[in-house]
């Protein structure tokens, strides 16, 4: 069981934290540039990207493969 686990990379990391690393590395601005969703481009908060991130499967699926993408650069 462990094993199919291991090459997960989102495997042990919250949505939360998956979302403070890209503000960090990004910042809202270009977050919004790269994800379009109203959540990063209308006043945004973590708070509220993730009560919206946390409903909406399609945009948090978009967000997880944003961090994925990004992770090597981190």
């Amino acid at each position: 069981m462990e094993n199919t686990q291991s090459n997960n990379p989102l495997h042990g990391i919250t949505l939360q934290k998956i979302l403070e690393i890209l503000v960090e590395f990004y910042g809202f601005d270009t977050l919004g540039e790269l994800i379009n969703i109203k959540c990063f481009n209308e006043n945004p908060s973590i708070k509220s990207s993730l009560t919206f991130l946390r409903k909406t499967a399609w945009a948090r699926k978009k967000v997880e493969a944003l961090y994925i993408k990004t992770s090597p650069k981190l």
